[in-house]
C-alpha cells in the first residue's frame, strides 16, 4: 500500500532522513518509535509531501507520490487523515465547522460535509461540543477535535504525529484509549509516531524503531520490544523491564 525506499532529507548542516524505509501493508496499524530528533516526524510528513524529500522515493498504491502532479496530490490527501502534535484548530470556527473543513475542500456539499463532520464528533465523544469553539475548549477535547477533523472523510491512511505530546499526563491514557478504540474500529491503515511503549504493545501490527533518520529494527511489537535485536531495542525493553520491577517492588511493600 505505502512504501518509502531511501528516502533523505536535510535541514541545512542536519540529516533529518539519511536512508529511511519503510512497507505499511493494507489495514496495518505501523507505530514508529525513536528518540527526539531522530527524524520520525520528518517520515511522517514526508508520505503526503508537507516536507519535500531531497531523494528516495514514496510510492502509494505503485504510484509515485513524488511525481504526482497538483490535482493528483490533492486527491491523495483527501484519503489521507493527519492527526499534529497540537490540535492546529482553526479558532474563529466551531468545532463542527473545523471537522467539516476537509470535506468543504474537498468539494463535498454543506450538507454531506455536515454529516461526516458531526458522525466523527460522535466517534470521538464530542458532539455535545459541536457549536463550541476551540479557545473554550480543554487540550484533550481540543485533541479529540483534531481527530474528528482527521476521521470525518473516513480517509484509507491515518497518520498520527505524536498526538499525545502536547497533552498532560493526565490526559494521555484516555486520548490513547481514543485512538486504540478507532485502529480497532476505523478499518483506515495507521501509522503513529509515538513515545508510549505499552501503547504499541497493545495496538500495533508492526513497530519500527528509527535512530538518526534510518530504521535500525522493526517486526511484531513482541518480537521487537521484548525480544530486542538492537540498541535501541533493549534500551526500550529495558525501559518496560524497569516500570514493571517498579509495580512489583510497590506491591509486595519494597
Amino acid at each position: 500500500m505505502l512504501a518509502m525506499r531511501d528516502v533523505k532529507k536535510a535541514y541545512g548542516s542536519r540529516q533529518a532522513l539519511s536512508g529511511f524505509d519503510l512497507d505499511v501493508h493494507e489495514g496495518e496499524t505501523v507505530v514508529i518509535m525513536g528518540p527526539s530528533g531522530c527524524g520520525k516526524s520528518t517520515a511522517l510528513r514526508c508520505i503526503i509531501r508537507l516536507t519535500e524529500p531531497d531523494s528516495g522515493s514514496i510510492l502509494w498504491r505503485g504510484r509515485s507520490v513524488l511525481g504526482m502532479s497538483s490535482d493528483e496530490l490533492r486527491s491523495y490527501r483527501r484519503r489521507t487523515g493527519f492527526v499534529f502534535q497540537r490540535s492546529n484548530l482553526v479558532s474563529r470556527l466551531s468545532v463542527l465547522e473545523n471537522a467539516m473543513l476537509p470535506g468543504v475542500m474537498a468539494g463535498v456539499s454543506i450538507d454531506e460535509a455536515k454529516r461526516l463532520a458531526y458522525g466523527a464528533l460522535e466517534k470521538v465523544g464530542i458532539e455535545r461540543l459541536a457549536a463550541a469553539y476551540p479557545p473554550n475548549l480543554s487540550g484533550g477535547e481540543m485533541q479529540r477535535a483534531a481527530i474528528a477533523r482527521a476521521i470525518a472523510q473516513e480517509p484509507e491512511l491515518l497518520l498520527w504525529d505524536e498526538p499525545t505530546a502536547s497533552l498532560d499526563p493526565i490526559l494521555v491514557v484516555d486520548v490513547l484509549k481514543l485512538i486504540e478504540s478507532l485502529a480497532r474500529s476505523l478499518g483506515s491503515t495507521m501509522i503513529i509516531v509515538t513515545h508510549e511503549v505499552q501503547f504499541a504493545l497493545r495496538v500495533a501490527d508492526k513497530v519500527v524503531l528509527v535512530s538518526d533518520g534510518a530504521v535500525v529494527d522493526e517486526g511484531k511489537p513482541e518480537d521487537v520490544l521484548l525480544t530486542p535485536g538492537s540498541d535501541l531495542a533493549r534500551q526500550y525493553s529495558e525501559s518496560l523491564s524497569y516500570f514493571a520491577g517498579h509495580r512489583e517492588e510497590k506491591e509486595v511493600g519494597l
